[in-house]
């Protein structure tokens, strides 16, 4: 990040850059892949030849906040607050964020002490509406813990509802967490999330594009999700209405060919019909943090077979099963009738009839044959599941 006489100019010049252009500006990081940055930073710093194409207002806008950049207080801010600043070609730059072509970052500003590269390896990002329900932060926080337990990073926003959710299901369970904020690391937003990014911040990473002492806007938001998007193997959406940002978030995650989750919830639920939305475009559908790892995690990674709870019924022999579900669920049967119902001879119904007896499924009534409380509570259940 530095050479032995302080900050390079490259460094500076990205610092400088990250003052004076807003996060996402694709125009400007072209001008960053044509000229270098150090050359963009001298333009507009000097006032010297403009690229092909920019209007005088758009450039005047631009040289205002160049007067006004100092990269190397912004570094000596951030150096006082624990931030370092990671830029591409770092060992510490995590490379799936040059997927983002001309809208990647021109750096990241980094909270907290582990690898920014490594963690984003193996991470998901768990998202959805700030005004969740108690099903919503329930699921974030359950799926965050899960994924957590399993030794993937947890990737989410900060913000309050889902994001909060999933960070704490992540602390929770003593996993990692990273939170990335649409305004500078050191100044915690919402105020109220103070508290649980001060303590991201010692267990995990804060994140931003932007630097010390910047606050937040709509638009930042929007093309924060960019970077949520880009830094993780996939999106969860757990909750999220028709224009939730979340979903910009995973429809970001799509276009950079990462997997897109959803987590259904009520048909009724506002706040699931955006989930639903995706769902019906081809989104994945997971309940838990092993049906995340199945698609996203490597080969091998399989979620467990559902099905439900074992019955006693189910550990009979089929021929013992089908002179059982042969008999009436009210009053009696001959062993005759028993065995037209079960398919089968009436000696081979006789002899199973016994044996269920035995098990205490079946029990005698004059000539007939009749189910046990027990037996008949096993088929009633046996039943419902058809």
């Amino acid at each position: 990040m530095s050479t032995e006489d302080g900050p390079d100019a490259e460094l500076l010049a990205r610092v400088f850059l990250g003052r004076v252009l807003e996060p996402g500006d694709e125009v400007g990081g072209r001008w960053v892949r044509e000229f270098g940055a150090v050359e963009v930073a001298r333009r507009l710093r000097e006032d010297g030849p403009r690229p092909a194409g920019v209007s005088d207002k758009r450039w005047a806008g631009l040289r205002a906040r160049a007067v006004r950049a100092a990269p190397e207080r912004d570094l000596d801010l951030a150096r006082s607050a624990g931030v370092r600043f990671v830029r591409p070609g770092d060992t510490e730059w995590p490379a799936q964020l040059d997927d983002l072509g001309d809208a990647r970052p021109t750096g990241l500003w980094v909270r907290g002490r582990p690898s920014l590269r490594i963690w984003a390896l193996r991470s998901v990002a768990v998202v959805g509406a700030r005004a969740c329900t108690e099903y919503g932060a329930h699921m974030a926080a359950t799926l965050a813990a899960g994924l957590a337990e399993r030794g993937w990073v947890v990737v989410s926003g900060g913000a309050y509802g889902v994001d909060g959710a999933a960070h704490r299901g992540a602390l929770g369970a003593g996993g990692a967490t990273v939170a990335v904020l649409a305004c500078g690391v050191d100044r915690p937003y919402p105020r109220g999330h103070t508290g649980l990014i001060t303590r991201i911040a010692q267990q995990g990473l804060v994140v931003g594009e932007l630097p010390p002492g910047e606050h937040p806007t709509p638009s930042r938001f929007v093309v924060r999700n960019r970077v949520i998007a880009a830094l993780t193997r996939g999106t969860v959406v757990v909750e999220a209405a028709y224009r939730s940002g979340s979903l910009v978030t995973a429809r970001a995650a799509r276009r950079l060919g990462r997997h897109t989750m959803g987590v259904p919830g009520p048909a009724t639920s506002v706040l699931s019909a955006g989930v639903h939305e995706l769902l019906r475009d081809g989104a994945g559908l997971v309940g838990d943090a092993a049906e995340v790892i199945e698609l996203v995690g490597d080969m091998g990674e399989l979620a467990p077979d559902r099905r439900g709870p074992v019955l006693p019924r189910d550990l009979l022999e089929p021929d013992a099963r089908q002179v059982l579900a042969a008999l009436p669920g009210r009053g009696a049967a001959t062993a005759a009738e028993v065995a037209r119902g079960a398919r089968t001879t009436p000696d081979d119904a006789i002899a199973r009839l016994y044996e269920l007896r035995s098990l205490g499924y079946v029990e005698r009534q004059g000539d007939g044959w009749k189910l046990t409380r027990q037996a008949m509570i096993s088929v009633q259940a046996g039943r419902s599941e058809c």
